[in-house]
Order: structure tokens, then C-alpha cells, then sequence
């Protein structure tokens, strides 16, 4: 929590402002006692009217002051925790962006989610409570206790006993809250990767009938958060009847004692109400000091979350420089082997090939062969274990990762597209690229068509995840997101799946003059989309089964021949 609040630096003189003006209410809360004794000693009972007007309005005065600087001190504590809450949030966006997908994986998109909008949301809560109690609390618990004891050292005993037990009851109570508040957000983890999996694989559920299963599924993670929340809200629940428990004892305590020693002529009947909002100032002191107690586990336990992220070191930092190209427009894999963390076997191994600009290097083979992880391995998404990947001549680890996209124009194995227009989704490969170069590149990419037939062509609206346009039609838009860019290297990863034959055909046509300066990494499964290439690299359980054409292929390589087997009959073999 302490690591965290150190943002708050950045605001110190707003910070500053508001200790001072609350320490500027305190005051004034803690002189109106004095000031309604006055009165009421050397006033009322005297009779004395024009005494109790001016002390009147000097009253009048201190609680208008008072009422000023807490609606001042409110604003600006409130501006400086919501500026905190956005710095954090930045930050925390601004580290996760430079993670690897591995890294991403080990924490979970969940819970990246949560710590970034609920946890920070419940530290800056905090801060705001925090930047008004942390002074105003000590100050009325200090002065409300020295202003009791000015009036009346012996009716102060009362305090001696009443105070350990409200501090005792305050402690234990949040003994026994504080582990339960852990649970809570774990389980508040848990609850948001149900939902992101349900809304996210609602296709799939309907498809197979599982909306029964996936309902239990998310009945007991909300069950779960249910559970453990009431069981730390019954415990927090005992705190304020406690509290008030206390509080309305010592009240009577004082009153009765307080009357005894009036009669004996020890007190006056001014400094026994003064006394009375004294221990009351006292006791709602403790009462904003147990509510920062039911508030800080909390947020501590969330500030420990968010500095888990923030101390998480990325799998490989960004170390490179701007290293200039030996060979433009190739790739080369050197002895490259991979796995993943926790992996008994390594996902690819001894992977070695070239590839030259203008040439088209196809990748195929059978389900968890390696293919997507061999491709993403090119842009870094992933560190290999052992090897060598160099793109343009020089090894990916000592180039900058941004100098290294830039070379690189990826279209990934599922078409992601982003809400905005047709025209902002395909910029999104190039910012400052032209509406000749956006409508170029929509050619190429066999795109150009259905953008036309839209009402309003590539000003058209893409809902939230491309949901108003076709499988294929995503997987275009994607193509042409990754042509506009023009780089040295084109990857591919199975972005030809979802279109048809004929299609599929007229895209690699148009692809050839528009990649003939560049190097093309295509993955496939199905054998028409690689007859052609340059290089066939054959994958077998993290391995290569196989390089060359189609037709050195099909008579050097086993695991080559049964996939075009198991796709075409005989005579189309031959």
C-alpha cells in the first residue's frame, strides 16, 4: 500500500493543502465545546443575553469556518485520489502493454481485468478516506482527549475503562476480517473469468447446449463470492453496534458521574455538556479510524495485487536498438527450439530454414504440430528457448521490438477487428496511411467488393468485435490491415481458412505482384493454399518432417503425403 501511495507525490501540494485545511475543521470542531460551556456558565445561568449573542456569533463564525475549509478539503482530496486513480491505471495499462503473451498467461486476462479497474477503484476509495481522516482523527482523538481532561481531570477515569475495550473490539474484529477480504477478490477473480468465458464463448455454448451447465458453472463462482462477502460482512457488522455500545455507555457513565460531581459542587453544568461532546468527538474519532480499519485490508489486499503486475518483469525486456538491416526482406531460423513454461516437452525443436525476399514460405501440418508457435515466435510474442531468429540479417533480441513490427505485417489465426470504422481498422496497420493505399490494399485483399456494397463504404461502422460482418469478411479486413503497412516480412497464421476456394485462389494471385519484394510466411491446413509456394516446411510434433515443393514433398515426406491424402483423391494427387 505504501509503495502504491508513493504516486501520490505528484499531488503533494494538494495533499498538503488538504492536512491543512483539515486540520482547520478540526480545530474549529474542537473549540464549539468550549465556546457552548462558555455560554452557557456565563450566559444562562447568569442570564447574562448579550454575552450569549456574542458568543453566539462567535460560534456562528468558527462552525462557518469549519464547514468551509470540509468542502474545500473534499474537493481537493477528491481530485487528488481520482488523479491517483488514473496515473495507476495508466501505469499499470503502460507495463501490461510491454508483457509476453506468455506473461499474460501465467496472470490471466481476468485478473489483469479486475486489478486494473476493481482493485485500483478500491485503493482510491481509500486514498480519498485516507486523505481526510489520516489527520482529522489523531487531531479530534488527541484534542477531544486534552479538552476532556481541561475540563474535568477525574470525570476522565470513565475514558480509562471505555476506551481499551473499544480499541480491543476494533482490533479483533478486524483480525478476523482482513484474510476474508483476500478471499473476496479472489473469488471476485474467479466470478469475471466465468463471465469473460461465457460472453466470450457464447457461440460455442448455444452450439453444443450448454447454457444449463455453464449457468451451474456460474451459480456456484457467485455462490462462492456470495458466501465468503457475507461471511466478512457479518464480522464487520458487529463493529458499529459495538461501537455504539460503548459509546452510549460512556455517555451515561459521564452523565451519572457527572451529575454526582455537580452536586458537590466540583463541575459546572457547562463543562459537563462540553465534557459529554468531547468524549463524543473522542468516539467518532475511533469510529472514522475503524472505518479506514474495514477499508485498508481491503485496499491493502488489492495494492498488493496491482504491485504484483507492477514488479512482474516481462519474460524478455526491450533491449535492443535500432540495428540496420544486413539483408532486407529476410527471415532466418538457426537451431531454433521453444517451450512453454510448465511444458514436459518442448513445443518446437531444432527448427532451421531461409527464406528470401519475393519468396513464399509455407508452413502446414497436423494439429499442435507447432505452426502458430513458430510463426509468433518471429515478432517476439514469445522468447525462444534456445537458437536464432533473424529477421533482415540481424537477430531479433538486439533490435528494438517496435523497429522489429514495423518489419513485420501479421495477420493472426482468429481476425480481431476493433470497434470504429472500416477505413480506422485498416489505418490501424499504418496511421498515417492514405485513402488510396486503404483502398489499394482492400484490392489485394479481396475486401474492396463488400466494403462498396456497405452503405457507407469504409466510413461503415464495426461493432465490438467485428460483429456485424462474416467470418471471412473479418479475415479480409484483416489481410488488408496487414498489406496497407507494406513491410518486409508478411506472416500469415491459417488467415485463409475461413474464405472460400474461390476467393482463397484470387487472394494468393493478387498477393504475388503486391509481396514480391517481401518475405511470406503462410500457415495452412489446407494443401490448395501452399501448392504453390516456394518452400513447404512440413511440421511434426515440434519438429521438421520435411522442406521443399510440392512435388519433392510428396516423394520425400511421409507425414506430406498423408495430409494431401487425406485431403484430395488419387488422380488430384497426380
Amino acid at each position: 500500500m505504501i509503495k502504491l501511495l508513493k504516486h501520490l507525490s505528484f499531488y503533494k501540494w494538494i495533499v498538503l493543502a488538504v492536512f491543512g485545511l483539515v486540520f482547520v475543521q478540526s480545530m474549529s470542531d474542537l473549540y464549539l465545546p468550549t465556546l457552548m460551556s462558555d455560554i452557557i456558565n456565563k450566559g444562562v445561568i447568569v442570564g447574562d443575553k448579550s454575552y450569549i449573542w456574542k458568543i453566539g456569533g462567535l460560534m456562528l463564525l468558527v462552525a462557518a469556518i469549519g464547514a468551509f475549509a470540509s468542502v474545500v478539503a473534499s474537493y481537493y482530496s477528491s481530485k487528488a485520489a481520482m488523479g491517483f486513480g488514473r496515473d495507476l491505471r495508466r501505469k499499470v495499462f503502460n507495463h501490461v502493454e510491454k508483457f509476453s503473451l506468455q506473461d499474460f498467461d501465467s496472470v490471466g486476462t481476468a485478473s489483469l481485468i479486475t486489478r486494473t479497474t476493481n482493485d485500483i477503484t478500491q485503493v482510491q476509495q481509500v486514498v480519498i478516506m485516507m486523505l481526510r481522516m489520516v489527520i482529522s482523527a489523531p487531531i479530534m482523538f488527541v484534542g477531544g482527549l486534552i479538552m476532556a481532561l481541561s475540563k474535568d481531570a477525574k470525570l476522565s477515569l470513565v475514558l480509562v475503562v471505555t476506551m481499551p475495550l473499544l480499541i480491543g473490539s476494533i482490533l479483533l474484529i478486524m483480525y478476523k476480517a482482513v484474510p476474508l477480504f483476500q478471499t473476496v477478490q479472489k473469488r471476485l477473480d474467479r466470478l469475471n473469468l466465468v463471465l469473460r468465458e461465457n460472453l466470450t464463448g457464447i457461440r460455442v455454448i448455444r452450439a453444443f447446449n450448454r447454457e444449463n451447465e455453464e449457468k451451474i458453472r456460474l451459480r456456484k463462482a457467485n455462490k462462492e463470492l456470495t458466501d465468503v462477502s457475507i461471511k466478512v460482512n457479518k464480522v464487520m457488522a458487529l463493529l458499529m453496534p459495538v461501537m455504539m455500545l460503548v459509546m452510549n455507555l460512556t455517555v451515561v457513565a459521564v452523565i451519572w458521574f457527572g451529575g454526582i460531581r455537580i452536586d458537590n459542587g466540583d463541575m459546572q453544568v457547562g463543562d459537563l455538556m462540553a465534557f459529554i461532546q468531547y468524549v463524543m468527538q473522542i468516539m467518532f474519532a475511533l469510529v472514522m479510524a475503524s472505518m479506514m480499519f474495514v477499508m485498508v485490508p481491503r485496499a491493502a489486499v488489492s495494492a498488493k495485487r496491482i504491485n504484483e503486475v507492477l514488479e512482474m518483469k516481462p519474460t524478455f525486456l526491450d533491449e535492443g536498438t535500432l540495428a540496420a538491416d544486413k539483408i532486407p526482406g529476410t527471415l532466418e531460423f538457426n537451431q531454433v527450439s521453444f517451450s512453454y513454461p510448465g511444458a514436459e516437452e518442448p513445443a518446437l525443436s531444432n527448427i532451421s530454414f531461409q527464406a528470401a525476399s519475393g519468396e513464399i514460405t509455407a508452413i502446414i501440418g497436423g494439429t499442435g504440430a507447432g505452426k502458430s508457435t513458430l510463426v509468433n515466435l518471429i515478432p517476439r510474442f514469445f522468447e525462444v528457448t534456445s537458437g536464432t531468429i533473424r529477421v533482415n540479417g540481424v537477430d531479433i533480441r538486439e533490435t528494438s521490438l517496435e523497429e522489429l513490427r514495423k518489419k513485420i505485417g501479421y495477420v493472426p489465426q482468429k481476425a480481431l477487428l476493433f470497434t470504429g470504422t472500416i477505413a480506422e481498422n485498416i489505418r490501424f496497420g499504418k496511421e498515417d496511411a492514405t485513402q488510396e493505399e486503404i483502398e489499394h490494399a482492400s484490392q489485394i485483399a479481396q475486401a474492396a467488393e463488400f466494403i462498396n456494397e456497405m452503405e457507407n463504404g469504409y466510413d461503415s461502422t464495426i461493432t465490438q468485435g467485428g460483429s456485424n460482418v462474416s467470418g471471412g469478411q473479418k479475415q479480409r479486413l484483416s489481410i488488408a490491415r496487414a498489406l496497407v503497412r507494406k513491410p518486409d516480412i508478411y506472416i500469415f497464421d491459417d488467415s485463409f481458412s475461413a474464405l472460400d476456394y474461390k476467393t482463397d485462389a484470387k487472394l494468393r494471385a493478387a498477393l504475388k505482384d503486391e509481396t514480391k519484394n517481401a518475405t511470406v510466411i503462410l500457415v495452412a491446413q489446407r494443401v490448395s493454399t501452399v501448392v504453390d509456394a516456394d518452400r513447404i516446411i512440413v511440421l511434426d510434433k515440434g519438429e521438421i518432417a520435411g522442406i521443399g515443393t510440392h512435388k519433392q514433398l510428396l516423394e520425400t515426406s511421409d507425414v506430406y503425403r498423408e495430409i494431401v491424402e487425406s485431403q484430395f483423391q488419387e488422380e488430384e494427387i497426380a
